[in-house]
């Protein structure tokens, strides 16, 4: 896989990219942060040796470089995720990608539903944790020596840091940003009365389907991340309505607002 990450690179280079400081990846319904960044190249997935394409309409599949904030950027417009049939490698492919390219850090965005019940649709929540519920793990495997350790720590996955400076910036500009744990589940079907009620024992806050594996490789290589999970529906197992994905869309364009401006303040501060 390092020849193929080292590929990918190589042709991303050859098309007069230079190297980007901050990473982000982009989750269900939330691609208009795109429209802020001032850009300079825009390359399709497909064009891109080893990566794969999204299958979920709400997911374009572009690799979008410029500049947002005081920083040189490239945006995942579009994820990839293990429901779609894809495995652990290949999601987090441009992660890999991303950091050997010279980002310095990671900005990840997702849809979720909320178990928490204080939590309110299209609302924000920083993760300080998350449980691993994907049958598997993008770092089993033959373990690539060049980009981390056999047995990377996770005591802290999520940067300090970084979740201080967006909790500043939070309080500074009057936004709501809950903070807790992340379940990701597997999908694509959403989950039952009985599974919601598993994952508050849990301890999780929102369930989605997504960003673990992400930041799990992010860990492997040491590259400093952060994600910020967008409430797109509540999921209290004792009072469940069925929800479609234009509405779980709908609400997380509600909260774009706050989620562009908290990783725009973010990227000043940097």
């Amino acid at each position: 896989m390092f020849a193929q990450i080292n590929e990918a690179v190589r042709f991303i280079q050859s098309q007069g990219v230079t190297a980007p400081q901050t990473g982000i990846i982009l989750g269900t319904g939330l691609g208009r942060i795109v429209k802020q960044v001032q850009v300079e190249h825009t390359l399709d997935y497909a064009d891109i040796p080893h990566f794969v394409e999204p299958t979920v309409e709400s997911h374009r599949g572009k690799l979008v470089f410029g500049k947002l904030g005081n920083r040189q950027v490239v945006v995942m417009s579009g994820r990839f995720h293990f429901y779609e049939g894809y495995t652990m490698q290949q999601i987090t492919f441009p992660v890999r990608v991303m950091k050997m390219l010279g980002i310095s850090e990671l900005l990840v965005s997702n849809a979720c539903g909320a178990l928490n019940q204080a939590y309110k649709a299209a609302s924000l929540m920083l993760l300080d944790d998350h449980i691993n519920f994907l049958p598997t793990n993008p770092l089993v495997g033959p373990n690539i020596s060049e980009m981390g350790v056999r047995f990377p720590d996770m005591s802290s996955p999520y940067d300090k840091n970084i979740n201080g400076k967006l909790k500043a910036i939070a309080q500074r500009e009057g936004i709501t940003l809950h903070e807790g744990v992340y379940a990701a589940w597997i999908g694509p079907s959403l989950e039952t009365r009985a599974e919601y009620r598993f994952l508050r024992m849990a301890g999780a806050d929102v369930v989605g389907m997504s960003t673990v594996p992400e930041v799990i490789v992010a860990n492997h290589m040491k590259l400093p991340v952060v994600a910020i999970s967008v409430v797109t529906d509540l999921c209290d197992p004792d009072n469940l309505h069925p929800i479609t994905l234009d509405q779980l869309v709908a609400n997380a364009s509600l909260a774009e607002k706050d989620l562009t401006r908290l990783f725009t303040e973010l990227l000043k501060d940097l």
